[in-house]
């Protein structure tokens, strides 16, 4: 004697769909968001007519006043901008290095002309000053 049974539906959720999904949404907000490179310090840059836009450098200088100049980022005093420079370029060659000093509008002449005595003393002679554009001149 054969006894019939009746077979349950069998209820299964298929994630592919959904993981397909979020997958493509993470990549969409890793693609269209964006990064800050600088630290979160506040430079009124000088005015230039004849700015131009820059590649991202290799080794950033950001001068606020004597007692606080960051070197990609790490926080030093003018007087130390060297030793720190001479760190951040260990195993590299400096001639191949591009530097971005970027001073505030405010920041001392003496400021600007140590700093670029200090990239110069460690090899480094390819540097941009940062300004943001202004009206060009006639």
């Amino acid at each position: 004697m054969m006894i019939e049974r009746r077979l349950k539906p069998s209820i299964q959720v298929d994630l592919t769909p959904l993981i397909d999904v979020v997958f493509q949404l993470v990549i969409f907000f890793m693609i269209s968001s964006t990064f800050k490179t600088a630290p979160g310090i506040e430079l009124a840059l000088p005015e230039s007519g004849s700015a131009q836009a820059i590649a991202v450098s290799e080794l950033g200088i950001y001068a606020v006043s004597d007692a606080e100049v960051y070197v990609n980022k790490i926080l030093t005093t003018a007087d130390g901008a060297e030793a720190v420079i001479a760190s951040e370029l260990e195993g590299r060659d400096a001639a191949e290095v591009k530097a971005t000093l970027e001073a505030g509008a405010q920041a001392p002449y003496q400021l600007v002309v140590d700093l670029l005595d200090a990239l110069r003393k460690n090899g480094v002679t390819g540097v941009g000053l940062a300004t943001r554009p202004g009206e060009p001149s006639p």
